[in-house]
């Protein structure tokens, strides 16, 4: 290999070795450097060496180590062609000199020194494993898979590191029938697999959508890593499986396993997704113990739990305690104050964040257009909206248009709406039309609803909430056959409306309802008691049911039985009976809150003087005293 002589400047220092040099001083002098970090003197030295046979293997090891660390190519290249031939053909350095190039991005010189010296069958498994890692470290995941097949075929057994070279490969190529292959190998291997082996499985099966096949992998190891609980966390939540993947931390607690920052970055969108603040500030409390300082990853996630738990105090205070904010940080605070109904706090801090010099993207405004969408700024909104485009030179994408197009339609200006549609320079997509179809709703436009309803059946064919809001547009205007209409096109394309789900967390369990069910707890002593007394208080204070929201052709009786049984308000009573006196209830909804259960809480909130925090799919509802935070524009 042809290698271009390398100047050393001037200014270093050398280090002579003649040919009198005895080979131990030569030899730790050689170390010595290398370990210091002193590359340019101790290459100096090699090329000064009248006598290569002083050159021993294990000085050798730590000079290129050190070139490796530094991923200087240009001296590993130099000392290369000093090396005597015995030494070149040693495995182990060529071992090394193939992780040099490979770490350096020069996979093609690495696989020349790797095919040099003498043949490929007579390789020992570490040449090969270094040329697979060297593959997998650039991005080359069909030559590191192949490199392993190519070793069995050779006759080379496969250990350990192979088998994690060979299944990190079919991880990325998702090539679940060749790593089940691989699992085979090593369920026959005479020696145990080890944890990075094991941890290596259970990736590839949660890569490849074998979920039952990780963990059955998990609760066969004999012993389990930190890595090894985060991977079965990490498969949970990507299986949407989210109170076992909590379940799964507190295990891990239990065990007592070191956290690292991926299990908290894992575990604390777990804690806000189910509203569990109490957890969330366990393991706050958790990071702040630490020795070490959190970065700015399990900071800002700290920040999106207590945004999303409704503790808009406490993200505050993490933010403004953090000694560096990245733009995620900034973000995720305005978007703290948006969804909490603070849009003039967040106006106010994105000021402040102009004024810093932080450039704002994209998201930055679809979170700050989002929050003046649901609080009826739309002045203020439309100027952002301009402000992006002409201060920031931000091109307006799908995201911005749909919530400037929310924006008009929830305050009924819906021509205004359908002219920004019409004038795009991009497509609309689903989100667009199911705005401006969302506004038709609230305000009433049945004919444009009609129109925009068929744009969307076409674009989102299974999205079964496009159906249920034409049905409730039908079903508010009293248009009986056309709801039932709609509900048959739903039963013949085998479309079911999302069942309304409300939770909520009493000490260390999440408790989850289902509009319509709960019936052991509705015929319960306890929820009788509570339920008629608290019905008394209300109708006292003045609240009286709204069967208007029951978007169904039946009798009054039963629209308020329908009503009373919905999620959040079956939530609501359990927080009351099982939560102390004056703690504030915290209900998560997957759908939107009703006009009935909304005014239901304020009045709840005031008989009770309980503060009530309802978080559902559009914002959060923060009742206190008979009034909420979204100012009943939602």
């Amino acid at each position: 290999m042809g290698v271009p002589a390398i100047s050393i400047p001037s200014n270093i220092t050398t280090i002579t070795a003649t040919s009198g040099s005895s080979p131990r001083s030569f030899d730790s002098t050689l170390k010595s450097l290398s370990k210091s970090g002193k590359l340019d003197e101790a290459l100096q030295l090699i090329i000064d060496s009248k006598n290569r046979n002083q050159f021993k293997l294990d000085s050798c090891n730590s000079f290129l180590h050190a070139c490796i660390s530094a991923k200087s190519l240009r001296h590993g290249l130099k000392f290369y062609n000093h090396l005597p031939n015995n030494l070149l053909k040693d495995p182990f350095l060529k071992s090394k000199f193939i992780t040099l190039f490979s770490v350096c991005g020069k996979i093609d010189e690495a696989r020349r020194i790797f095919e040099q010296g003498f043949g490929i069958e007579d390789l020992p498994e570490s040449v090969w494993v270094a040329m697979g890692i060297g593959y997998l470290r650039n991005g080359h995941f069909n030559e590191a898979l192949l490199i392993y097949v190519e070793m069995i075929f050779h006759g080379v057994y496969p250990g350990n590191f192979a088998f994690s070279v060979a299944l990190k490969a079919c991880s990325e190529l998702l090539e679940s029938r060749i790593g089940k292959a691989v699992h085979a190998q090593i369920i026959k291997a005479e020696s145990e697999p080890d944890q990075v082996v094991y941890n290596a499985l259970m990736r590839l099966y949660t890569e490849c959508g074998f979920f039952e096949d990780e963990l059955q992998v998990f609760e066969e190891m004999p012993e389990r890593n930190v890595v090894s609980w985060n991977s079965k966390i990490a498969g949970l939540i990507k299986k949407d499986r989210v109170f076992e993947a909590f379940e799964t931390f507190r295990r891990m607690q239990r065990d007592g396993v070191s956290f690292s920052w991926v299990s908290f970055t894992s575990i604390l969108p777990i804690c806000a997704q189910v509203t569990s603040v109490y957890s969330g500030k366990e393991i706050h409390a958790q990071i702040f113990k630490s020795n070490k300082t959190p970065d700015v990853l399990v900071l800002n996630a700290v920040m999106d739990m207590y945004a999303k738990c409704g503790e808009i105090k406490y993200c505050r205070r993490v933010f403004d305690g953090m000694n560096y904010k990245d733009l995620t940080s900034w973000n995720t605070m305005l978007n703290g104050y948006a969804v909490n109904g603070k849009i003039e706090e967040a106006l106010v801090l994105f000021d402040e964040m102009v004024g810093f010099g932080i450039q704002p993207d994209g998201v930055t405004f679809v979170i700050l257009l989002s929050g003046c969408s649901h609080t009826g700024l739309v002045l203020q909104g439309q100027t952002l909206f301009e402000r992006m485009i002409t201060e920031f030179g931000i091109a307006p994408n799908l995201d911005q248009y749909a919530c400037l197009v929310d924006l008009l339609g929830r305050a009924g200006k819906i021509e205004e709406a359908v002219q920004v549609v019409k004038t795009m320079p991009v497509k609309p997509s689903g989100s667009i039309w199911g705005s401006l179809l969302n506004a038709c709703r609230l305000h009433g436009y049945v004919p444009l609803a009609e129109v925009i309803a068929k744009e969307l059946f076409l674009l989102e064919p299974e999205n079964s909430g496009n159906y249920v809001m034409l049905s409730n547009t039908y079903a508010k205007a009293g248009m009986w056959k056309e709801v039932n209409m709609v509900r048959e096109m739903m039963e013949k394309k085998g479309i079911k409306k999302e069942t309304g789900c409300s939770w909520i967390q009493i000490r260390n369990r999440v408790h989850t309802f289902v509009a319509g069910g709960g019936f052991e707890f509705r015929n319960s002593d306890e929820y009788k008691k509570v339920e008629s007394r608290l019905m008394r208080a209300l109708e006292k204070s003045g609240y009286e049911p709204d069967t208007g929201v029951v978007l169904h052709d039946v009798g009054e009786e039963v629209k308020v039985d329908w009503v009373c049984g919905h999620s959040e308000r079956l939530a609501t009573i359990y927080g009351l009976i099982h939560c102390g006196s004056g703690m504030p209830l915290r209900i998560t909804k997957n759908l939107r809150v009703c006009a009935d259960c909304h005014a239901w809480m304020k009045f709840v909130s005031k008989v009770t003087r309980r503060k009530i925090i309802l978080r559902d799919t559009n914002r959060f509802h923060h009742f206190d005293n008979g009034s909420c935070s979204c100012k009943d524009y939602w």
